[in-house]
């Protein structure tokens, strides 16, 4: 679905958080767009319909939600899936046989268990590597027969940051394309688009949605050819969202800039705790100035985030000990929602990437960073790890 012109560059992230894919219902005046619970639409004569025709191709209510992630994007087409993963599966069907893919080295175990265990087996080699490196090594290092660098920045769990620009560069000089995963980042934060990415992926489960009660997945692009072919498979294979979940996932997207804003200072706030407490080993937030990708991220993140990683001095035990003694940070996976959440990767997210080259490590423990009350999180934090130093 294309972005509508009327949300175009002349109005600032958060005007068109609010008002892209969202014109008053021509029918009613509503200022929110209805949910369009209808599989099948009418049609005038054989063929003429009104766009619409049945729900797995379309539907007015998705549309909506389309428009509004791809116009944030700065994109010009929008696909929203079932799930993130469905999105991610989609993009790597544009590879042909025998094309492989590059993924960072450190990634969302779902992602590699897709690459590794679905899409390896079909007929795609892949190899991972560290994409934060310096663009000529690289360049001079490329793989045979690569022709898809899938990347994250920051990197789930550890928080790397690539720079998506000179990744791009390299990558389009091998005539590969560049997929970059904008779940931890968002479109508020960041735009791969602009820095020379070829396609965007989202959970929406996570901060797009940012209530934890959908789970939804999005692919943007510019390119008019890869386009149709992602739309081609979203209905060819039908892993498109609801109705209620585009609704609940375009709601979510009105208020991302306040969220991510109240989530960005809390995490400054966790992070400057943690970098001086005993118990911890190593801070893990792009926005320190030690981190080794902070220029990076400074020039193209809006802000450095809400997630937060650290490696306790007491080990997998000290790690897990702490996750499990949290009140206000609540022991779960997934991330990105209105209240804080705290995991322990090695054992949860990423246990999939056990015994491979995205294994974590065991003492590293992973925060998403909510908007409750600064002093509460830090009291909370500060209490666990008590318990281990």
């Amino acid at each position: 679905m294309a972005t509508d012109e009327q949300d175009g560059e002349r109005h600032g992230f958060e005007t068109k958080a609010i008002h892209a894919g969202s014109p008053p219902d021509p029918a009613t005046g509503a200022v929110v767009p209805p949910l369009n619970l209808s599989t099948t639409f009418a049609q005038h004569g054989v063929g003429q319909h009104q766009g619409w025709e049945y729900a797995r191709s379309g539907n007015p209510t998705r549309a909506a939600l389309e428009t509004a992630v791809a116009t944030l994007e700065g994109a010009a087409h929008g696909f929203a899936f079932a799930s993130g993963l469905a999105a991610e599966d989609a993009v790597l069907r544009l590879l042909g046989w025998g094309e492989g893919v590059a993924l960072g080295d450190d990634a969302y175990g779902g992602t590699y268990r897709l690459i590794d265990k679905v899409h390896g087996p079909a007929g795609h080699p892949w190899v991972a590597l560290d994409l934060t490196t310096d663009a000529d090594r690289l360049d001079a290092d490329w793989p045979p027969d690569i022709r898809l660098v899938w990347l994250e920045t920051p990197t789930n769990p550890a928080l790397r940051i690539v720079d998506i620009e000179a990744v791009a560069d390299v990558a389009h000089h091998h005539s590969a394309l560049v997929v970059v995963d904008n779940t931890f980042a968002t479109p508020y934060l960041t735009q791969p688009l602009s820095l020379g990415a070829d396609v965007v992926v989202h959970s929406s489960t996570k901060y797009l949605g940012g209530h934890s009660d959908v789970v939804g997945g999005f692919v943007a692009l510019n390119d008019d050819e890869l386009a149709d072919r992602i739309g081609f498979l979203q209905n060819a294979v039908g892993a498109v969202p609801s109705p209620f979940d585009c609704y609940l996932v375009h709601r979510g997207v009105k208020t991302l800039a306040v969220r991510l804003d109240r989530q960005c200072a809390n995490a400054r706030a966790v992070a400057e705790l943690l970098r001086s407490h005993p118990a911890v080993d190593t801070v893990l937030w792009p926005g320190l100035d030690e981190h080794p990708g902070h220029d990076i991220a400074k020039r193209q993140m809006r802000d450095f985030g809400a997630m937060v990683s650290f490696t306790l001095r007491g080990g997998e035990a000290a790690a897990v000990a702490v996750c499990e003694a949290t009140e206000l940070f609540t022991l779960a996976e997934s991330l990105g929602a209105v209240e804080s959440l705290i995991e322990h990767p090695a054992r949860m997210t990423h246990a999939s990437a056990a015994g491979s080259q995205l294994e974590v490590d065991p003492a590293l423990v992973r925060l998403s960073v909510g908007i409750e009350s600064a002093d509460d999180l830090l009291a909370d934090l500060a209490k666990a790890l008590s318990r281990v130093g």
